[in-house]
């Protein structure tokens, strides 16, 4: 049986905003961030097993993207802000080395 995805925490600082209000993204999701460069205790290399890739779109429209790299500690925090043009859904997607992806969603109101 698979494990489940985990599910990301992601806080808007507005639900609602006008349109051209700056909104703060806040995002924190488990992840263990292997580097690849680690030895377990028979001295075997554990394989990289890292996010590459973070994408925030608002209705499909991409308003932020990240290329993240092995130095990124594990369970990565994003924050950051967007311009609200539109009201609609929020989507973050964190993608991994092997293609695999976490997806969490939040919905914003522009009037």
């Amino acid at each position: 049986m698979a494990t489940p995805a985990p599910r990301p925490r992601i806080r808007l600082d507005k639900k609602e905003a006008k349109k051209g209000d700056l909104v703060e993204v806040k995002a924190l999701v488990a992840h263990i961030m292997e580097s690849g460069q680690r030895k377990d205790k028979d001295g075997n290399v554990i394989p990289r097993k890292i996010i590459n890739k973070f994408t925030c779109e608002v209705n499909g429209k991409l308003v932020f993207a990240a290329d993240l790299e092995p130095a990124v500690s594990a369970n990565p925090y994003m924050q950051f802000k967007f311009r609200a043009d539109e009201s609609g859904k929020v989507v973050l997607t964190w993608t991994d080395d092997d293609g695999s992806k976490i997806v969490g969603e939040d919905t914003i109101t522009v009037s």
